[in-house]
């Protein structure tokens, strides 16, 4: 509580919850837009070390007086007790009474394993303890003090401010339990197991810790207390493991009669129940188990019809969307996505309602964001080495605007794949009001999907991604309508309706099912294939291709990865995709493929073929017949023909500084000036035959279409399956 007081001396408001005081950050300007309470300052009441989980300062009560300024405490509160060292731990060893050897006796902990870790007894700021030595790589660190259970029960550590690590034994082969407290590891130890604990209570295990000794074992056991604090722990602990993608986890839940409180100590001592039960009744796979009988293998035409339930058409942009979220999930096949199209065509909410199908804590959704506040928000700070760590492996990260330019670019060889670990710099304010530089890591590969209302983007970007653009046209417009009345008409009974629904039902719970089995890699049995058929009719190849052969391949994993129980095993860990999933992969690249390889979002290339070839055309004709027309047409002309053809204004500024720069990008069309008005432009389409015949490889479901190609693509997705 000693934390709790200082606080309160220093009239710094703050919060409780779960153990710990939350207050805003001391050290800099972390919260200067928080509210009340509001902060990201974590204090541990027990311990009084804090952590700002934005800006990453770490510390304790001393650093923090420190920084405070007051660096002299009052004499009543200073305690100059024996140099921490080797020798204090051999000297308490041999001190160590009678009566607590029996009183750790009785707690399980037999002698050798007493003798062995050198527990010890000494006094320690004015009051009797239980000396538990803890050691790092290079000896001993601190003590974690216990009181004599004769004078009272509380627990701290010597020297004061030592921070949390790992103690007891691990680096087993078959089995390891991770539990809560030194006394519950000793005394699991005493019966032949490998047994480890955080030193500093049930919500302190630390990330960082899951090096290669906790990724040995076949199976681990995580046991905490009867608690709802080691309830709560244990979750949190058996979570960053499943993240860190060790398996064969195991959530022991001792029985209710070891009371509330109790413990693994009560279960081997109070109740003297066998230990291999701790394994065989009372553990459970985590997560729980499920059952893959009931899936079967899914067509993309079976996902469509599923996500049909709250996206209208827009077949293709919501069968990738999933197939790229999937991608999450395996090791470093993941995909980008790009949705470009005006404002209110629904493009975040595509990404948005495919990843309500994933786990929550997978899906990281961003507004517009700036460089530096995403590596703070999604980062966690290592002081020592003055560097951000990002760890974003198998994450879906969904950016509901164009994030800022600087991100962009920090993130361009992320995007590629380039390396796994990825480092950059950035720069922020120090105490002092100066700027400090330090270095951003960021790791793993998420699958990431970007919704800009712009058209125009740098080209280094737009190679990155799979191009995609909601369809506007009037008959999705009227589906979406409905929908959204029934939702908003009575929105509980819409959820209700929704989550009830099979066959969704199962799709959650076969994306989980896929997230369990930890996929690591996925081969193509016959990838000659893929490239007889991606070079077939000698196409003219340009530098973007070799990054579109990495989407076309991601998606042939994906395929494998959706019916992964129906593919051959290379490992535990490793699928092998096979000539369905090629099949099913080109049946839906072909269809997306034109505005990848014009390297145009398809909204744009959707209104050039509708808009700007038609026109051309008429104007074509017209100069047959009168010497003096010229092929070319205005803005204004384009303005009026697109209203003709979709029944709604174009907006002029998107035209001018957007669509048009776009498309004389991508060379299909040249703009000049007006020989008798030069305020006017002309716009010729430079070669749309070409272009026709692109349009004949694709269904065109993808951008601002008035077709209706859902017919077509289940027959012809079916049939190629």
């Amino acid at each position: 509580m000693e934390i709790k007081k200082y606080l309160n001396s220093k009239n710094i408001a703050y919060r409780e919850s779960n153990g710990e005081l939350i207050t805003q950050c001391l050290f800099n300007n972390c919260d200067k837009e928080s509210k009340g309470n509001d902060g990201h300052l974590y204090f541990n009441i027990e311990t009084s070390q804090y952590e700002c989980k934005k800006c990453g300062e770490r510390g304790n009560l001393v650093t923090l007086k420190k920084h405070l300024g007051d660096t002299t405490p009052p004499p009543s509160s200073l305690y100059r007790g024996p140099r921490f060292s080797d020798a204090l731990v051999e000297k308490c060893h041999s001190n160590l009474p009678s009566h607590i050897r029996k009183y750790l006796n009785d707690r399980g902990i037999n002698d050798t394993v007493i003798n062995a870790y050198k527990l010890g007894y000494g006094e320690f700021y004015g009051k009797r303890y239980i000396t538990i030595p803890v050691a790092g790589d290079e000896g001993y660190r601190f003590f974690k003090l216990r009181q004599d259970p004769n004078d009272g029960d509380s627990k701290i550590t010597y020297p004061k401010g030592a921070e949390a690590q790992l103690y007891g034994a691990y680096a087993g082969i078959e089995t390891q339990v991770i539990c809560e407290g030194e006394l519950d590891a000793l005394a699991l130890i005493s019966h032949g197991l490998f047994a480890i604990t955080s030193t500093h209570g049930a919500g302190t295990f630390k990330e960082e810790w899951i090096d290669e000794n906790l990724r040995k074992p076949k199976n681990t056991y995580v046991c905490f207390d009867n608690d709802e604090a080691g309830k709560k722990g244990s979750l949190r602990v058996l979570k960053l493991l499943d993240d860190a993608g060790i398996k064969n986890l195991h959530h022991i839940n001792l029985p209710e009669t070891v009371g509330e409180h109790g413990d693994v100590t009560d279960y081997l001592t109070k109740l003297n129940l066998p230990v291999i039960e701790l394994f065989s009744k009372y553990a459970k796979p985590y997560p729980e188990k499920i059952d893959t009988s009931q899936f079967k293998p899914m067509l993309a035409s079976d996902v469509a019809t599923v996500l049909d339930l709250t996206i209208k058409k827009d077949i293709d942009n919501k069968v990738v969307t999933l197939l790229c979220c999937l991608s999450a999930f395996t090791e470093d096949s993941q995909t980008n996505i790009s949705f470009n199209s005006p404002s209110s065509t629904g493009k975040s909410y595509t990404a948005l309602e495919v990843a309500k199908l994933f786990p929550e804590d997978d899906v990281i959704k961003l507004g517009n964001c700036s460089k530096t506040a995403f590596f703070h928000e999604q980062g966690k700070y290592d002081k020592e080495k003055n560097e951000i760590i990002v760890d974003l492996s198998r994450k879906i990260l969904i950016f509901t605007d164009m994030p800022h330019v600087g991100l962009l670019e920090s993130l361009r060889s992320f995007l590629s794949h380039d390396e796994k670990v990825m480092r950059s710099k950035i720069t922020d304010k120090n105490q002092q009001g100066g700027n400090r530089t330090k270095t951003v890591a960021l790791k793993g590969y998420p699958a990431v999907i970007f919704c800009t209302a712009g058209l125009k983007m740098d080209p280094q970007e737009m190679t990155r991604f799979i191009l995609l653009s909601p369809e506007v046209n009037q008959e999705k417009i009227k589906a979406g309508i409905s929908n959204t009345i029934l939702k908003e008409a009575d929105n509980e009974k819409y959820k209700q309706w929704l989550e009830s629904d099979p066959e969704r039902k199962l799709l959650k719970l076969r994306i989980q099912a896929i997230k369990q089995e930890k996929i690591g890699d996925i081969k193509i049995a016959n990838y000659e294939s893929i490239e007889t058929r991606f070079l077939q009719n000698d196409r003219v190849l340009q530098p973007r291709h070799q990054r579109d052969v990495k989407r076309l391949l991601s998606i042939v994993k994906s395929f494998a990865l959706l019916n992964l129980w129906w593919r051959e095993r290379d490992s535990n860990n490793t699928i092998i995709a096979n000539d369905n999933d090629i099949e099913q992969a080109f049946t839906l690249w072909d269809r997306i493929s034109v505005s990848q390889e014009l390297n145009i979002p398809p909204y744009v290339h959707e209104l050039y073929m509708q808009v700007f070839v038609p026109l051309s055309e008429d104007k074509k004709r017209k100069a047959e017949n009168d010497s003096f027309a010229i092929e070319g047409f205005t803005r204004a002309e384009i303005m009026q023909k697109h209203y003709q053809v979709f029944k709604r204004r174009l907006n002029m500024n998107s035209l001018r500084f957007d669509i048009l720069p776009t498309l004389d990008g991508a060379g299909l069309i040249t703009r000049e000036k007006d020989r008798n008005d030069a305020r006017k432009e002309i716009i010729f389409v430079t070669d749309f035959k070409s272009v026709s015949e692109l349009e004949n490889n694709s269904v065109g479901a993808g951008g601002v279409n008035t077709k209706d190609g859902d017919d077509a693509f289940d027959e012809e997705i079916t049939n190629n399956y």
